[in-house]
């Protein structure tokens, strides 16, 4: 068994180790590369190395994150030097208001963006890659820009997005508080969300092409964004893995928004558990799903890679629960037993792993092993008992980065006093 993972396992040094990860990618449409935390800057770094020779090597053409519409739509403009963008994607990334912020405000993403507007600027404005977000968090601030986009270019829609906003103002922009009106009350806001998709979808497709089909595309997204986080804050009452479940379907959805858009190919950012096929892990015995295992599903196999990123030891910005300001903590070795501690022992140093779905592989892929997984809340003191995701690992991913050390990113500011903290349903 460990024979097998160190000859499976090729170092990591540079970007060129990267090879036969690309050669494993081939033709395939969508790329989801995962990261074990949303703090630590080798995960973001390596991420982006790999971005990088996928947009330039393979033609991807856009980005999408586990980060909201409107927050990622700033950056997706500036990234694609827009008329009235911000000239520095650090700026646009420096905007971001709600918990946690670090996830996307840091030192790493900010080169990322900046070398993307480099490349980006040297194309016609039709091959721009973009980047763009795919949460369900941002229900009052896509309302919001709904309403604004509205206003300006389809004004017999405003009526109808005003009553959707009113249906929501009683709660104070309050997810926790919607979602618990929900549980008492006989109505929701759902109808009228829902009408006010289908009138936009509808006009959207009565229409000759729009001067600028991207803005359209974006006010169908955060009006997509306003109906997805209604039933997700309806389903908060009814469990964690329906929420999840809510959340999950949401993000594959607005995906497959963007490539029918573009009609080009994919890199997804977001969490393993977001990242890694679902049934694969533990998730699935409580009826959970995920993006990687709904790509696979949609797209097949062969069309979807999904990398996943850990690490033995190190350190990782977090908060030490639901909305706490950001801290620096370090991450303890792996447990034994573990995912990360057998790479430890076995290969013990930076390593690239890429296997075949099909034909003979170690025997440690197909054994359930107990995984690190690190959400923006982080509590060290459960590495014995919590904060692992038993894993086939040769099923979940198609490839595994894995570190020996790792280092907290560098955010690019605290957490503001009123920052929004949106109901805590889950931790990653």
């Amino acid at each position: 068994m460990a024979a097998g993972l160190r000859e499976l396992a090729r170092p990591l040094r540079d970007p060129a180790d990267l090879d036969p990860l690309l050669e494993r990618v081939g033709d395939a449409r969508v790329v989801a590369i995962g990261e074990a935390s949303h703090g630590t800057h080798e995960y973001y770094a390596w991420r982006a190395a790999l971005t990088r020779r996928l947009l330039e090597e393979r033609g991807f053409g856009l980005v999408a994150v586990e980060g909201d519409w409107p927050d990622c739509y700033r950056v997706n403009r500036s990234v694609k030097l827009r008329h009235g963008a911000d000239d520095d994607p650090r700026d646009a990334l420096d905007a971001f208001a709600r918990w946690p912020t670090w996830m996307w405000a840091n030192d790493d993403v900010v080169d990322f963006c900046r070398w993307l507007r480099g490349v980006n600027a040297a194309r016609p404005a039709d091959r721009r890659v973009g980047f763009y977000g795919l949460d369900v968090y941002s229900l009052w601030d896509s309302m919001h820009e709904l309403v604004g986009w509205l206003r300006e270019h389809e004004p017999e829609h405003v009526a109808k997005a005003t009553l959707a906003l009113a249906c929501f103002e009683p709660f104070g922009e309050d997810g926790a508080e919607y979602a618990f009106a929900t549980r008492f009350a006989p109505t929701t806001c759902e109808q009228t969300v829902v009408e006010l998709l289908r009138h936009l979808c509808e006009e959207r497709g009565r229409r000759a092409p729009a001067d600028d089909p991207e803005a359209h595309l974006s006010a169908e997204m955060n009006a997509a964004v306003v109906a997805g986080a209604e039933r997700y804050y309806r389903a908060m009452v009814g469990g964690s893995a329906e929420s999840w479940n809510v959340r999950d379907v949401h993000m594959a959805d607005t995906l497959d928004r963007l490539l029918e858009h573009s009609g080009g190919k994919a890199v997804v950012w977001e969490h393993n558990t977001h990242v890694g096929d679902a049934r694969a892990t533990d998730m699935a015995r409580s009826g959970m799903v995920n993006v990687g295992q709904l790509l696979r599903e949609r797209h097949g196999a062969d069309d979807v890679v999904l990398v996943g990123l850990g690490s033995h030891r190190g350190g990782v910005i977090a908060g030490s629960e639901w909305g706490a300001q950001m801290q620096r903590m370090e991450v303890p070795a792996a447990r034994p037993g573990s995912l990360e501690a057998l790479l430890h022992e076995e290969v013990g140093e930076d390593a690239l792993l890429v296997w075949s779905p099909r034909g003979p592989r170690p025997a440690a892929l197909d054994r359930r092993l107990d995984h690190r997984a690190i959400g923006v809340v982080y509590r060290p003191q459960r590495e014995r008992w919590g904060n692992y995701v038993p894993t086939v690992l040769g099923e979940r991913y198609d490839a595994f980065l894995y570190l020996e050390h790792s280092r907290p990113l560098q955010p690019l500011h605290l957490e503001r006093a009123d920052e929004h903290v949106p109901p805590a349903a889950h931790a990653v």
